[in-house]
């Protein structure tokens, strides 16, 4: 067998090398490619035949640095100045901020526009006034008016209902209660808008993280700027490992820019028809030809599905989001993203808002609550009828019917529901954007404080992403440094976006002195062909002395498969592969031909990423939480097991062949994923399977993601989550993209995701109970004893109520250790029986009242009054029982609610809007102490306001032992929630019989065709 040697007689610069395997053992075994900086000196250059592409490669090897933590593939420091965008006077609050004249979308780009050199491109002038023409280079909505935004807290059934009341009051000349349920309308609007703005601001400036950065070509000189500020005609460089910012045309490669006088002819034969006309073959069919040789390959995944590079040609169209694997060039921008191929059809959904689950059960409350209104409202009249109580008369008295209706429109309809609980979600997403997770949707909130499931990636979120070779396996009669040189040659060389393995091979050449030397003798890449699904290798042929040689690094399989070694080699090797993945190292082959002889085999090198240091107590913190993580990785099994029992993940981990070819099918395959802790050997579509069949047995299901084959799998998931350092596809997939790496970030975002869940969740159950108090009291009083609270003073309980509540965004909130769902029949029948208690505590006082003494009352007081301030008391402490007792309240909840409390008493004390004596009750009062008639009209004494803070107080503790208790039922506590597990295994199975048959179509000896079921061939049968 003929072989390739690394000697004097083949590569002239490095002479006396060092045979030895075990180079640096030591360093290497400890893990730390990285560990002496600056170990070695900046070679030399040698001789005249180097080429810049290996001098630059080494000198990066020599003088890299570890600059920290990695951040976000296209991020960029953004310090929240846009100087693009011009920041509006205080006052100019209408109008959202402009991104172009007429917005960019109907405008036709001239040709002379992408007639741009590629050494000068355009200058800043032309750049501002293109843009005003086309607009900024984004995909995004239509910015929100602000003035119309805050129009929209105007709006919905509870709103209108509100605003009815307002017509109602101007009616019935009750300008007191006009005024104030204005005042209840704009505070609410005003609140919510300011909240969810700065809120909507935190968000907006980290965002600026994850933006997208492109290299253009402006006033003669190359430049670094943010992708959104592109405009067609700019001349833009694409190279290995960025995302394209805009759709372009394909000039010409960077490191021959003579021909750009090649493409510009082919221009000018394009514009008079020529190349057309020869495009076209004899069928009439045109032909898909190219000129020249291929200049860069496009990962078009995410457009067309195609896992395979796609070979772009001058001239061709490179499309906006999709990713250069392969090569560096000059392209011409020649539309901007909202008119892009990806624009126009994303501009195809823009229309459909996506309200979610969230908008669904604040509806339906909203819905039920009304529903009750008009209930007690009918009852009311039906009470007045028996009474004898006029419509609208007398007009000074809160005794008639149409007052009734406003009172209980007032009461019974929560106009700060939709307020407080959609500020809370953006004050919380805002908290979240500062523990660097971006929330891409409010709804996202929900999702993530219901998952159960969380589908992981390995590394980088379970693993520290710090790749290390370990000590190299050589085969027998190579030599390590030559192996490692064409390890190095078998990888990207743009330093400026490497992959991790491709990193690490290459840094690992510190350690290798003379392999860099090897690099440096003057070699010339003649192709480069990146890592695919397929091939599952990198392969770069390059010229030595005018000798071609192809170097090859990958999966152990797939590079033992391109020589022909002997049989003990082979055995030798897939042994060495085994142990490494026992070990839970990641194995990589390397092999080289030089011409046309048969391949070498070189040996292989071992690479680790450790697990974090905080995964293992992460994943057991997450398992309190009642969330099952499992990992999906596309390394071997034997290597995924390892990790997940370093981990503790686990041992139930398959390969992800167990889910297409096992013959698995029905229940049986949905019962494997449920039961799985893992899976290897992961691609895209397995993710999406994975996903799919968990949310089949009802599972809520989070996924990670970083790639763009991972895109459809984060749409598909409940909670798409884009880890630290994803791709822009990916990114815009995702529900929530977080900016730090670990699964600990994802985990503590779901601890404050509960929580906030938790806030909106007590406040409902406040507001519900609120409603239901003072609807059963005041109706009981109606029709009992002919009496209610005035008007006046109902509206002031509205307005205290809203008041008091507007912190509850900013409360301390605990996070429940399981998934946390709305349960909205357990919210109900909590939400009655406080209501309930309330309305008991407040007839107990009115009770009293009629006793001569005055019962409660203490030297003098008013009924009106009293009634106020327990109503008062009690509604705005229930929310200390509803929010729970794990956390102590935040100074702003209390802070607000003791500020309400001290308006009520002196409300009470001094009187005010009591009224001058109403029509009495019937029964009529026999206390004697009473300030309702003159001259002491409303008045009360401090003695008796402090026996109602003393009552309330108790009321309040009783309410709170009563909600401690109901919490404790174990059926009250689970009502509502739904099956995690529970799958139909009937359907299940018919589903998975059906999807093994296919129909076959064949044509019998007369010529008819026949069509029949028959058994689908499995797609390795297919394969073959």
């Amino acid at each position: 067998m003929s072989s390739v040697q690394f000697n004097s007689n083949s590569f002239h610069p490095p002479n006396n090398t060092d045979t030895s395997r075990h180079t640096h053992t030591e360093s290497l075994e400890n893990g730390d490619v990285e560990k002496e900086q600056g170990m070695f000196a900046e070679p030399n250059n040698k001789g005249g035949e180097t080429t810049d592409e290996y001098t630059n490669l080494v000198k990066y090897i020599s003088t890299y640095r570890e600059g920290g933590r990695r951040k976000s593939t296209a991020s960029g420091v953004y310090d929240g100045n846009d100087p693009e965008v011009k920041k509006k006077p205080w006052w100019k609050f209408w109008g959202g901020k402009k991104t172009a004249a007429g917005g960019g979308d109907e405008f036709e780009v001239p040709d002379e526009w992408i007639e741009t050199d590629i050494k000068k491109g355009i200058t800043s002038a032309e750049v501002e006034t293109r843009r005003k023409k086309t607009g900024w280079n984004e995909l995004t909505t239509e910015k929100e008016n602000m003035f119309l935004k805050f129009l929209g807290y105007f709006q919905g059934p509870i709103l209108y209902v509100m605003e009815i009341a307002v017509l109602l009051a101007a009616g019935l000349q009750d300008w007191i209660d006009f005024g104030v349920i204005i005042a209840i309308l704009l505070l609410n609007a005003t609140v919510g808008w300011y909240q969810e703005k700065q809120a909507a601001d935190v968000v907006a400036s980290l965002r600026g993280d994850i933006a997208m950065k492109a290299y253009v070509v402006r006033d003669g000189g190359e430049q670094e700027i943010k992708a959104r500020e592109l405009v067609p005609g700019d001349i833009i460089l694409v190279e290995e490992g960025q995302v394209i910012p805009a759709d372009a045309k394909l000039i010409c490669d960077y490191e021959t820019p003579e021909a750009f006088a090649e493409y510009q002819q082919m221009q000018r034969e394009e514009l008079d028809g020529d190349i057309a006309e020869k495009h076209v073959d004899e069928d009439g069919e045109q032909e898909d030809q190219h000129h020249g040789h291929a200049v860069v390959a496009a990962d078009q995944s995410a457009i067309t599905g195609e896992s395979l590079a796609v070979d772009k040609y001058m001239g061709d169209t490179l499309y906006y989001t999709t990713g250069c694997k392969r090569g560096k060039a000059y392209a011409v921008v020649t539309a901007s993203a909202r008119v892009s191929f990806v624009g126009k059809t994303a501009s195809l959904v823009q229309g459909a808002k996506d309200q979610g689950h969230f908008k669904a059960i604040m509806n339906s409350i909203g819905t039920a609550l009304l529903v009750l209104v008009v209930a007690w409202i009918l009852i009311a009249w039906i009470g007045g009828f028996y009474h004898h109580l006029n419509i609208a008369t007398p007009m000074d008295s809160s005794e008639n019917l149409l007052h009734y209706v406003l009172i209980l429109l007032i009461v019974g309809v929560p106009v700060g529901l939709p307020v407080v609980t959609t500020t809370t979600l953006a004050v919380g997403a805002a908290y979240l954007a500062t523990e660097k997770a971006i929330v891409q949707k409010l709804t996202a909130i929900e999702s993530l404080a219901g998952v159960d499931v969380l589908c992981s990636d390995k590394t980088g979120t379970l693993t520290a992403n710090q790749l290390s070779i370990r000590e190299p396996y050589v085969a027998d009669g190579q030599d390590v440094n030559w192996m490692m040189a064409v390890a190095a040659l078998a990888s990207s060389h743009n330093t400026k976006s490497l992959d991790p393995i491709d990193k690490v091979t290459i840094l690992t050449l510190k350690k290798y002195p003379k392999a860099r030397e090897i690099l440096e003798s003057g070699w010339k890449t003649q192709k480069y062909t990146p890592f695919d699904p397929v091939s599952k290798r990198i392969t770069t042929e390059a010229l030595y002395n005018g000798q071609l040689f192809t170097c090859a690094k990958g999966a152990p399989k797939a590079i033992l498969s391109l020589t022909n070694c002997s049989k003990e080699t082979s055995e030798l090797f897939k042994a060495k592969a085994a142990e490494f993945a026992r070990r839970g190292f990641r194995s990589l082959g390397v092999a080289v031909k030089e011409g046309d002889k048969e391949w070498i085999l070189l040996g292989m090198l071992p690479m680790f990423d450790p697990p974090r240091e905080d995964t293992a107590q992460t994943i057991t913190e997450a398992q309190t939480l009642g969330l099952k993580v499992k990992m999906l990785t596309g390394d071997a099994i034997a290597i995924a097991k390892e990790t997940c029992t370093m981990l503790n993940l686990g041992s139930k981990v398959y390969n992800s062949e167990k889910l297409i070819h096992s013959g698995l099918s029905g229940s049986t395959q949905h019962d494997l994923v449920e039961r799985a802790d893992g899976f290897a050997e992961v691609f895209p579509e397995h993710k999406y399977q994975v996903v799919e069949m968990l949310q089949e047995r009802g599972h809520l299901t989070a996924m990670t993601g970083d790639g763009v084959n991972d895109a459809p799998s984060l749409k598909k998931s409940d909670c798409g989550i884009a880890v630290e350092g994803a791709s822009e596809a990916a990114q815009a997939a995702a529900d929530i993209v977080f900016l730090a790496p670990g699964l600990s970030t994802i985990v503590s975002a779901i601890k404050i995701a509960r929580q906030i869940f938790q806030r909106m969740k007590a406040y409902i159950q406040y507001r519900i109970a609120l409603c239901l108090h003072l609807e059963i009291y005041l109706v009981t009083s109606m029709v009992i004893i002919n009496e209610t609270v005035r008007v006046d003073l109902v509206v002031f309980l509205a307005l205290f109520a809203d008041l008091a509540t507007i912190a509850v965004a900013y409360d301390n909130a605990h996070y429940e250790a399981r998934p946390v769902e709305w349960q909205l029949p357990k919210i109900w029948i909590i939400s009655v029986v406080l209501g309930v208690l309330l309305a008991l505590g407040t007839w107990v006082v009115r009770g009293s009242m009629f006793l001569p003494n005055g019962g409660i009352i203490q030297n003098y007081g008013s009924i009106q009054e009293v009634l106020f301030l327990e109503i008062s008391l009690t509604e705005n402490w229930l929310i200390f029982v509803t929010r729970g007792s794990e956390t102590w309240p935040s100074w702003q909840l209390v802070g607000a609610i003791l500020g309400v409390d001290i308006l009520s008493t002196l409300f009470c004390i001094f009187g005010w809007i009591s009224g001058e004596g109403e029509n009495p009750s019937d029964p009529a009062d026999l206390a004697t102490n009473l300030t309702d008639v003159p001259p002491k009209v409303g008045n009360t004494s401090i003695v008796t306001v402090v026996v109602i803070w003393i009552y309330s107080l108790a009321v309040i503790i009783v309410i709170a032992i009563v909600y401690f208790l109901l919490n404790k039922i174990a059926w009250l506590d689970n009502l509502g929630r739904k099956s995690r597990n529970a799958g139909d295994t009937q359907m299940e199975n018919i589903i998975g019989h059906l999807s093994k048959l296919a129909l076959e179509h064949e044509m019998d000896d007369t010529g008819k065709k026949r069509w029949h079921l028959a058994a689908r061939a499995n797609e390795a049968e297919v394969d073959d």
